[in-house]
Protein backbone atom coordinates (compact mmCIF):
# COMPACT_ATOMS: atom_id res chain seq x y z
CA UNK A 1 0.00 0.00 0.00
CA UNK A 2 1.12 3.25 -1.01
CA UNK A 3 1.75 5.98 2.07
CA UNK A 4 2.20 9.81 1.85
CA UNK A 5 5.39 10.98 2.69
CA UNK A 6 4.71 14.43 4.57
CA UNK A 7 6.35 17.09 6.45
CA UNK A 8 6.61 19.35 9.53
CA UNK A 9 7.37 23.25 9.19
CA UNK A 10 6.55 25.96 11.43
CA UNK A 11 5.40 29.31 9.79
CA UNK A 12 5.64 32.82 11.99
CA UNK A 13 4.07 35.86 10.93
CA UNK A 14 5.17 38.42 14.33
CA UNK A 15 4.79 36.29 17.41
CA UNK A 16 2.13 33.78 16.56
CA UNK A 17 3.94 30.21 15.05
CA UNK A 18 1.27 28.45 12.82
CA UNK A 19 2.50 24.86 12.73
CA UNK A 20 2.18 22.63 9.51
CA UNK A 21 1.91 19.01 8.35
CA UNK A 22 2.16 18.94 4.74
CA UNK A 23 3.31 16.70 1.78
CA UNK A 24 6.50 16.39 1.89
CA UNK A 25 6.61 16.71 -1.85
CA UNK A 26 4.71 18.05 -5.06
CA UNK A 27 5.43 13.83 -6.19
CA UNK A 28 2.90 12.71 -3.83
CA UNK A 29 0.07 10.95 -4.95
CA UNK A 30 -2.43 8.49 -3.28
CA UNK A 31 -5.93 7.92 -4.79
CA UNK A 32 -6.54 4.33 -3.98
CA UNK A 33 -10.11 4.32 -4.85
CA UNK A 34 -10.05 6.72 -7.67
CA UNK A 35 -12.10 9.40 -5.70
CA UNK A 36 -9.98 12.28 -7.00
CA UNK A 37 -9.92 11.33 -10.24
CA UNK A 38 -13.98 10.24 -10.02
CA UNK A 39 -13.82 14.17 -9.09
CA UNK A 40 -11.84 15.37 -12.18
CA UNK A 41 -8.69 15.65 -10.16
CA UNK A 42 -5.81 14.40 -12.17
CA UNK A 43 -2.66 12.66 -10.75
CA UNK A 44 -0.47 16.07 -11.66
CA UNK A 45 -2.95 18.16 -9.68
CA UNK A 46 -3.66 15.86 -6.78
CA UNK A 47 -0.44 17.15 -4.79
CA UNK A 48 -1.35 20.93 -5.54
CA UNK A 49 -3.81 21.14 -2.21
CA UNK A 50 -1.02 19.60 0.53
CA UNK A 51 1.85 22.39 -0.61
CA UNK A 52 1.92 25.38 1.23
CA UNK A 53 2.64 27.95 -2.08
CA UNK A 54 4.37 31.58 -1.47
CA UNK A 55 -0.11 32.86 -2.08
CA UNK A 56 -0.85 31.29 1.14
CA UNK A 57 1.74 32.89 3.09
CA UNK A 58 1.33 36.39 1.66
CA UNK A 59 -2.60 35.63 2.07
CA UNK A 60 -1.97 34.49 5.77
CA UNK A 61 0.17 37.86 6.24
CA UNK A 62 -2.25 40.28 4.95
CA UNK A 63 -4.63 38.68 7.33
CA UNK A 64 -2.44 39.22 10.31
CA UNK A 65 -3.51 42.36 10.99
CA UNK A 66 -6.85 42.42 9.40
CA UNK A 67 -9.82 43.87 11.68
CA UNK A 68 -11.56 40.77 11.40
CA UNK A 69 -13.92 41.53 14.49
CA UNK A 70 -17.71 40.91 14.16
CA UNK A 71 -17.02 39.69 10.66
CA UNK A 72 -17.69 36.06 9.41
CA UNK A 73 -14.99 34.72 7.12
CA UNK A 74 -14.62 32.22 4.58
CA UNK A 75 -11.80 31.07 3.02
CA UNK A 76 -12.20 29.27 -0.80
CA UNK A 77 -9.92 26.97 -2.02
CA UNK A 78 -7.60 26.57 1.24
CA UNK A 79 -5.41 23.71 0.36
CA UNK A 80 -3.87 23.12 3.96
CA UNK A 81 -5.57 26.92 5.00
CA UNK A 82 -2.73 28.77 6.17
CA UNK A 83 -4.50 31.97 6.50
CA UNK A 84 -7.41 30.45 8.01
CA UNK A 85 -5.44 28.86 10.77
CA UNK A 86 -4.10 32.20 11.63
CA UNK A 87 -6.93 33.43 11.77
CA UNK A 88 -8.44 30.58 13.73
CA UNK A 89 -5.26 31.57 16.45
CA UNK A 90 -6.44 35.11 16.39
CA UNK A 91 -10.02 33.73 17.53
CA UNK A 92 -11.60 34.90 14.27
CA UNK A 93 -15.17 33.35 12.82
CA UNK A 94 -13.55 31.32 9.89
CA UNK A 95 -14.75 28.81 7.97
CA UNK A 96 -12.70 26.55 5.30
CA UNK A 97 -13.92 25.30 1.75
CA UNK A 98 -11.83 23.09 -0.82
CA UNK A 99 -12.98 21.08 -3.63
CA UNK A 100 -9.99 18.02 -2.65
CA UNK A 101 -11.32 14.70 -1.08
CA UNK A 102 -7.98 15.08 1.50
CA UNK A 103 -7.78 18.64 2.70
CA UNK A 104 -10.60 18.07 5.74
CA UNK A 105 -7.91 15.48 7.11
CA UNK A 106 -5.21 17.73 6.95
CA UNK A 107 -6.61 20.73 8.05
CA UNK A 108 -8.18 18.56 11.32
CA UNK A 109 -4.48 17.52 11.50
CA UNK A 110 -3.03 20.74 11.65
CA UNK A 111 -5.82 21.87 14.24
CA UNK A 112 -4.65 19.53 16.24
CA UNK A 113 -1.27 20.33 15.92
CA UNK A 114 -1.68 24.10 16.98
CA UNK A 115 -3.55 23.25 20.01
CA UNK A 116 -6.72 25.20 18.10
CA UNK A 117 -10.37 25.43 18.20
CA UNK A 118 -12.15 23.36 15.83
CA UNK A 119 -12.43 25.46 12.02
CA UNK A 120 -15.81 24.65 10.49
CA UNK A 121 -15.08 22.97 6.58
CA UNK A 122 -17.20 22.09 3.92
CA UNK A 123 -15.47 20.41 0.82
CA UNK A 124 -17.27 22.46 -1.47
CA UNK A 125 -17.88 22.89 -5.31
CA UNK A 126 -17.75 25.95 -6.65
CA UNK A 127 -21.16 24.64 -9.08
CA UNK A 128 -22.78 23.49 -6.28
CA UNK A 129 -25.49 25.37 -3.96
CA UNK A 130 -24.63 24.97 -0.16
CA UNK A 131 -27.50 26.41 2.42
CA UNK A 132 -26.25 25.14 5.47
CA UNK A 133 -22.83 27.46 4.32
CA UNK A 134 -24.71 30.65 4.99
CA UNK A 135 -23.50 34.20 4.33
CA UNK A 136 -20.05 35.74 4.95
CA UNK A 137 -19.09 39.37 5.71
CA UNK A 138 -15.39 38.48 4.13
CA UNK A 139 -14.27 36.30 1.37
CA UNK A 140 -10.66 35.12 1.03
CA UNK A 141 -8.48 33.72 -0.73
CA UNK A 142 -4.95 32.47 -2.79
CA UNK A 143 -4.00 31.43 -6.10
CA UNK A 144 -7.60 30.27 -7.05
CA UNK A 145 -7.62 31.58 -10.47
CA UNK A 146 -5.77 29.60 -12.09
CA UNK A 147 -8.41 28.18 -14.46
CA UNK A 148 -9.66 30.52 -17.19
CA UNK A 149 -13.24 28.43 -16.52
CA UNK A 150 -13.30 28.53 -12.84
CA UNK A 151 -13.46 32.35 -13.07
CA UNK A 152 -17.31 32.93 -13.21
CA UNK A 153 -17.99 30.01 -11.09
CA UNK A 154 -16.07 31.07 -8.18
CA UNK A 155 -17.83 34.77 -8.48
CA UNK A 156 -21.45 32.82 -8.27
CA UNK A 157 -19.84 30.93 -5.57
CA UNK A 158 -18.96 33.85 -3.45
CA UNK A 159 -22.06 35.58 -4.71
CA UNK A 160 -24.69 33.00 -3.08
CA UNK A 161 -22.77 33.10 -0.16
CA UNK A 162 -21.51 37.05 0.38
CA UNK A 163 -24.07 39.21 2.78
CA UNK A 164 -24.96 42.38 0.84
CA UNK A 165 -21.69 44.11 2.44
CA UNK A 166 -18.92 42.15 1.68
CA UNK A 167 -15.46 42.69 1.17
CA UNK A 168 -13.44 39.90 -0.82
CA UNK A 169 -9.77 39.57 -0.61
CA UNK A 170 -7.11 37.23 -2.96
CA UNK A 171 -3.48 36.81 -3.41
CA UNK A 172 -2.76 36.00 -7.04
CA UNK A 173 0.13 35.07 -8.18
CA UNK A 174 -0.12 37.21 -11.81
CA UNK A 175 -2.34 34.80 -13.60
CA UNK A 176 -3.93 36.07 -16.56
CA UNK A 177 -7.77 35.11 -15.42
CA UNK A 178 -7.87 37.95 -12.55
CA UNK A 179 -8.48 40.73 -15.13
CA UNK A 180 -11.69 38.79 -16.23
CA UNK A 181 -12.49 37.79 -12.29
CA UNK A 182 -12.56 41.92 -11.43
CA UNK A 183 -14.92 42.27 -14.61
CA UNK A 184 -17.08 39.57 -13.29
CA UNK A 185 -16.98 41.21 -9.36
CA UNK A 186 -17.77 45.14 -10.50
CA UNK A 187 -20.90 43.71 -12.25
CA UNK A 188 -21.82 42.18 -9.14
CA UNK A 189 -21.33 45.78 -7.97
CA UNK A 190 -17.95 45.72 -6.09
CA UNK A 191 -15.75 48.21 -6.36
CA UNK A 192 -12.26 46.84 -7.19
CA UNK A 193 -8.73 47.80 -6.00
CA UNK A 194 -5.56 45.83 -6.49
CA UNK A 195 -1.65 46.31 -4.75
CA UNK A 196 1.29 44.88 -6.15
CA UNK A 197 2.73 42.97 -3.82
CA UNK A 198 6.77 41.66 -4.06
CA UNK A 199 8.04 40.19 -1.31
CA UNK A 200 11.28 37.67 -1.34
CA UNK A 201 10.68 35.58 -4.74
CA UNK A 202 6.79 36.27 -4.89
CA UNK A 203 5.48 38.77 -7.00
CA UNK A 204 2.04 39.06 -7.52
CA UNK A 205 -1.57 41.19 -6.37
CA UNK A 206 -3.37 41.26 -3.35
CA UNK A 207 -7.25 41.72 -5.38
CA UNK A 208 -9.46 43.26 -2.87
CA UNK A 209 -13.38 43.82 -3.81
CA UNK A 210 -15.83 45.53 -1.88
CA UNK A 211 -19.60 46.16 -1.75
CA UNK A 212 -21.45 48.26 0.31
CA UNK A 213 -24.88 47.19 1.67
Amino acid sequence: MTVLRVRYQTYEFDDIDIHIRSLRSKQEFVDTFGVAEAMGISSAQWSLFGVVWDSSKMLANEMKDFDFKGKRILEVGCGLALASLLLNHQKADITATDYHPEAAGFLTENIRLNQAKTIPFLQANWLDEYDALGKFDVVIGSDVLYERQHVAQLCQFIERHANPACEVILVDPGRKSHAAFSKHMIALDYVHTQRRLEVDKFKGWVLNYCRSA
